[in-house]
């Protein structure tokens, strides 16, 4: 009995999924068309231009990362290729991983390595202080 709840609920989840990823292709694009009639062709980023084939290397970047902010005027969007676009993503992830410290909410723990404590004694010692 538990193989076939486990199989229902796969295939529930598996439905779930595809349901949610039919919306979002869909959302993407009817805003991706209304960018691609409002803005020329160009990576605002690298300047390079698209067109024909390659007009699907470009991508719709949403300014302030929020997907359901799709204003008619196109105010929260810009072009980029995928490679602008794939870097501005990635600098966003790397910034946000240096602004969160631990966890708890704690100090980062001193890694207990101290180069330099026995210094003053060595120089003592030489008569350099």
């Amino acid at each position: 009995m538990t193989s076939k709840k486990g199989s229902a609920d796969r295939e529930r989840l598996a439905k779930i999924v595809a349901e949610a990823r039919r919306h979002r292709e869909e959302q993407e694009k009817t805003y991706r068309e209304r960018a691609l009639k409002l803005f020329p062709w160009i990576c605002a980023r690298c300047g390079r231009e698209f067109s024909g084939k390659r007009l699907r290397e470009l991508t719709v970047h949403h300014k302030d990362h929020n997907h359901d902010n799709n204003p008619p005027d196109g105010s929260n969007w810009e072009l980029l290729c995928i490679y602008c676009h794939d870097n501005e993503h990635d600098r966003i992830a790397v910034a946000e991983s240096y602004d969160s410290g631990p966890s708890d909410g704690s100090q980062p723990s001193d890694s207990g390595n101290t180069p330099f404590a026995g210094l003053s004694d060595l120089l003592k010692k030489k008569g350099l202080i």
